[in-house]
């Protein structure tokens, strides 16, 4: 199965963002790809107090992404959105997964939020604004096994260990929107960390550059195999970056290391 990552920089306009996202997928699609994976908060990212209402997954923006994979005729995983949440004050942070009809085929709400503070460079309380999800998630996309994440889950390797033992998943995705300051020395460590205990590919679509309100993310959108070793990582700026899935390769890694099978706890 051929992958694409693609990366963007959403900002305040969620028409620009759409329209952006759109011709990224098209890319990917006329490159090849099976499955396109898009970054966190594709919609919007921007002031909280300028966001455009969220809305249920079927919303507009739902449909907007369902009409893309249906007409390009690719799986497309819309890394996450601003889905209408439990109450007036909280969304849910949602990652939507549509087959090549353009069925929804699965959604995940983003179980860990991202609440930090590094005195003199981030402030940053995410649950003021969204509410938690409760149920790891995997999906089958045509006989691969996918299991879903969102950005700060990739710090819980408990996650994943589900997503891998329970779930049977063979790919980990991880749309992102992962800030600069601990994107240049944390996001390839973790990913390859992932990927590495739990035997699996890994895919990561990240935000680049600067948006507002001052938040800069990391980019280096990339894909790794099952070994830990970078298959292809995306420039910085808006692009995207292929690499074929060779389960062959997986099954080779879990045989040869059995890691997974040897497990004691």
């Amino acid at each position: 199965m051929r992958i694409a990552v693609c990366q963007l920089n959403s900002r305040h306009d969620r028409k620009e963002n759409l329209t952006i996202a759109e011709s990224l997928l098209e890319r990917a699609a006329a490159g090849g790809a099976d499955l396109a994976l898009l970054p966190e908060y594709v919609d919007y990212l921007g002031p909280v107090a300028n966001s455009p209402d969220p809305e249920p997954v079927d919303g507009e923006v739902g449909e907007f992404f369902a009409a893309v994979a249906r007409r390009l005729g690719m799986w497309v995983i819309a890394g996450s959105v601003h889905e209408r949440g439990p109450d007036p004050v909280r969304t849910y942070n949602t990652s939507l997964v549509f087959d090549r009809s353009g069925t929804l085929a699965a959604t995940y709400r983003k179980i860990h939020l991202y609440d930090v503070e590094i005195p003199g460079r981030v402030s940053y309380l995410e649950s003021a604004t969204v509410a938690p999800g409760a149920q790891p998630v995997v999906v089958d996309v045509e006989g691969l096994r996918v299991g879903l994440s969102i950005c700060y889950d990739l710090r819980f390797p408990e996650l994943y260990r589900k997503l891998a033992t329970e779930g049977g998943a063979q790919l980990l995705v991880v749309p992102a929107a992962f800030m600069l300051h601990t994107g240049r020395d944390h996001w390839e460590v973790l990913l390859r960390a992932r990927a590495i205990e739990n035997q699996c590919f890994v895919a990561a679509a990240g935000q680049t550059g600067d948006h507002e309100p001052g938040r800069t993310c990391f980019g280096r959108s990339m894909v790794v195999d099952p070994w830990g070793l970078v298959l292809t990582q995306a420039p910085d700026g808006a692009s995207v970056a292929f690499a074929d899935l060779d389960l062959k390769r997986l099954h080779t890694v879990r045989s040869e290391l059995p890691s997974l099978a040897n497990r004691r706890l």
